[in-house]
């Protein structure tokens, strides 16, 4: 049996506060020298993701923009992805909607529903909102799938969802920001398209482990074998009802650190 792991970024592996991921190195030097896929499930954007992997000088497979798209690395692992499509130095699995048509719906309702998205944003706006460092922001404006924004009255959320569906979108909402999103699409539905391309590859059974911390990552956790919770920033738990779901004691990358060294 193989083990792979899928992770939140954002108050997971990351800090909410600092984006620090220090806590979190020892394990991954273990799920390295385990030989464990590291999948970073997140809705931030391929290009942020590689530079991040860049940092770490690891390079895995991942989903990106809420399970938008799942990419491997050519060559990863001398595994043979060769059956999906091909993108630059990746093998893709695309569920999501090309961003044109999530725009097309956020700038036809924008000013209706008070959102205020990414595309929309300063960079002095994006800042104060993410507080990433300045570096960081043009990356997390070059979007492929998905549209975060924020909606100034919460009240209207179901109208506007039901407004979204017509369109083939729906909204989720994570650690800052809501996600308008293709209705094909969540970490779930990527994560378990990605168990089954690693069950093909590997000719294997797989046992999967998910990490979360916020509402956007319940549909991962409810797809995967050992689903964890971290504890978020305010030190509160995601309320889930999934069965068997394990919690970290401490937040952030530290209680990342903590469930991951137990689980493998």
């Amino acid at each position: 049996m193989k083990t792979i792991i899928f992770t939140d970024l954002d108050g997971t592996f990351l800090n909410h506060d600092n984006y620090s991921y220090q806590d979190s190195l020892k394990a991954v030097s273990k799920v390295l020298d385990e030989n464990i896929p590291l999948i970073f499930t997140t809705s931030k954007t391929k290009i942020e993701v590689e530079m991040l992997q860049k940092r770490l000088k690891i390079k895995e497979p991942f989903i990106i923009e809420n399970g938008a798209a799942i990419f491997f690395p050519k060559d990863y692992k001398n595994l043979d992805f060769s059956f999906l499509d091909e993108y630059e130095n990746y093998f893709i699995y695309q569920l999501g909607l090309p961003y044109k048509k999530i725009l097309e719906f956020y700038n036809k309702y924008k000013k209706e529903y008070e959102m205020v998205g990414f595309s929309d944003m300063n960079n002095w706006e994006l800042m104060k909102y993410t507080r990433l460092e300045s570096s960081f922001i043009r990356l997390a404006k070059l979007r492929n799938f998905t549209e975060p924004f924020i909606l100034n009255d919460s009240s209207r959320l179901k109208e506007l969802e039901t407004r979204a569906f017509d369109y083939g979108i729906k909204i989720t909402k994570g650690g800052r920001f809501y996600h308008l999103i293709g209705i094909d699409q969540d970490k779930g539905k990527a994560v378990e398209q990605a168990i089954e391309i690693f069950k093909k590859v590997y000719k294997d059974k797989i046992k999967s482990i998910a990490l979360g911390d916020g509402q956007n990552d319940i549909p991962m956790l409810e797809n995967v074998d050992v689903p964890i919770i971290i504890k978020n920033h305010k030190g509160e738990y995601l309320n889930s009802q999934i069965k068997n779901i394990q919690k970290s004691t401490y937040k952030g990358s530290t209680g990342w650190g903590e469930m991951v060294l137990k689980n493998v």
